[in-house]
């Protein structure tokens, strides 16, 4: 269950990061997803985020597989609407799961004095867990908005596993050890009660 105690968490020195809010996720090839409200909800804690002030990160994939629709130079890398980057925002383009792999982000992190992330996107059990675990690795308090994250149906030895379960599943083994679970309601509530 995600945490909902708003009064409780602290968003000093915290930083947004959404990761791989990219249009190539709307590719039939990912197959079912969970969270149709997913982009509305990214789109209410990036539109708060700005009015109060804080930094912001938007990762985006650039895949090298061939066919990837998130590859460069297609129409499926760039950002989606709800999460388009305004001109002073940094983007960090990453070509691995993690967004601290091969890229400057915790530099720019440890420069703006950021202590705590609030991180959102696609997919929960890839790139969102991956970045989840390595910034909690590194140090960063890390508040994880549990509907503002999406994943899609995976298939392993024959069998196949719901989107909704894979999401489920990776916000369970991420709770506790490596992020506080939250909702995007507590999160914007979280962010007045702070501002």
């Amino acid at each position: 269950m995600p945490f909902r105690d708003y009064e409780t968490l602290n968003l000093d020195a915290a930083a947004l990061v959404l990761v791989d809010v990219q249009r190539g996720f709307d590719d039939d090839r990912w197959g079912e997803r969970n969270n149709p409200d997913a982009e509305r909800h990214i789109a209410e804690l990036l539109g708060e985020w700005r009015e109060s002030g804080r930094p912001i990160y938007h990762v985006k994939h650039d895949s090298t597989e061939r066919d990837s629709p998130l590859r460069p130079g297609r129409p499926g890398n760039e950002f989606k609407p709800e999460a388009e980057p305004r001109g002073d925002e940094a983007v960090v383009e990453k070509r691995v799961n993690s967004a601290f792999i091969g890229t400057d982000l915790e530099r720019r992190l440890r420069d703006a004095g950021v202590e705590r992330l609030v991180v959102a996107g696609f997919t929960t059990d890839h790139c969102v867990s991956t970045t989840t675990r390595m910034a909690e690795n590194l140090g960063f308090e890390v508040y994880l908005v549990s509907d503002a994250s999406v994943t899609f149906d995976r298939e392993f030895d024959g069998t196949r596993y719901a989107a909704e379960q894979n999401h489920r599943l990776a916000l369970a083994q991420l709770s506790g050890e490596f992020a506080t679970v939250v909702e995007t309601a507590t999160l914007l509530a979280a962010l007045e009660a702070n501002s």
